[in-house]
């Protein structure tokens, strides 16, 4: 089984892809990584010279030197340090073979195509032996990595940050989720017969209250807040959003401390039932990612 399914060469200045190897395996995640590489080739300046992105199966590195970054797709249960060993070498073959004037000068896509051959050796190399043909290479790597470890990324942000450097927040905020699941449909439903109970006991107690002058008007903020937070847990839900965890854990929160503070009006499996709804729905909301293009970064 390969070990190193994907590499790209690209420009640190504008994400100008240089060369690229061709992989011969085509599952969902492998084009998801393909596609966040090409995602973070345009951030490459805000980044340090080192980074990784870490996935389920598959993980992203790179290392950027001399205004070019060397970048790989690896199984995850190759060592971070054997990754960067791989992108070393690469490194070592593009320096020797193009001067760093002709990759300034680099006008189109992928200049240096014919580096491919020199990709899919050092790959094929890599992957049959699993790690550098010389030890001390690998030891030297280690200690490095130890000293300078890389930049783990956060992938969302580099995705908004993007977003916002090429003036494409409205894009952002449009993408497109993956398909609502039937338990997903479920919570919805039952996060809309909250909110609609929130906000009808609300009413009913605010009718009350201004009979009674003014008591209990703290009980009908609460179900208000209740009420709005249950309608934007829908909205998160089914649209995409920045900053999505953050939203949704506060979101939880409020809804969670409302329903305690109304523990008198309501019984124990009226608020197990309100509370339910609202952490099943939080991890839904987590869970659905971002639904990735078909557009391919390899050649």
């Amino acid at each position: 089984m390969s070990l190193i399914l994907f590499a790209f060469v690209v420009r640190v200045r504008d994400g100008l892809p240089l060369s690229a190897s061709t992989d011969f395996e085509h599952n969902r995640e492998l084009q998801e990584r393909k596609q966040q590489l090409r995602t973070i080739s345009k951030s490459l300046a805000s980044f340090s010279d080192r980074g990784t992105i870490k996935g389920q199966q598959l993980n992203l590195y790179f290392t950027s030197s001399e205004g070019v970054s060397y970048m790989s797709v690896c199984r995850s249960s190759l060592p971070a340090a054997k990754a960067f060993c791989f992108l070393e070498d690469l490194r070592w073959e593009f320096t020797a073979r193009f001067d760093s004037s002709v990759v300034a000068l680099a006008a189109r896509p992928y200049p240096f195509l014919e580096f491919d051959s020199t990709i899919q050796k050092l790959k094929q190399q890599y992957n049959q032996s699993g790690g550098p043909t010389l030890e001390v290479t690998l030891v030297e790597v280690q200690d490095d990595l130890r000293i300078r470890p890389p930049q783990v990324i956060n992938l969302e942000e580099v995705e908004l940050a993007n977003g916002t450097a090429n003036g494409h927040i409205e894009q952002s905020k449009n993408q497109r989720l993956e398909p609502v699941t039937p338990p997903g449909i479920l919570s919805l439903v039952l996060n809309i017969v909250c909110a609609s109970l929130n906000l009808i006991r609300g009413v009913h107690l605010m009718e009350n209250t201004l009979q009674d002058d003014y008591e209990g008007i703290w009980n009908f903020v609460a179900f208000l807040f209740a009420f709005v937070c249950c309608a934007f847990q829908c909205h998160l839900f089914l649209f995409h959003s920045s900053q999505k965890k953050l939203k949704s854990f506060f979101l939880l929160s409020v809804i969670v401390l409302c329903n305690l503070y109304l523990h008198g009006l309501r019984n124990a499996w009226q608020l197990i039932f309100h509370i339910s709804v609202a952490s099943v729905s939080t991890f839904l909301i987590l869970t659905r990612r971002v639904q990735q293009r078909t557009d391919d970064c390899g050649v």
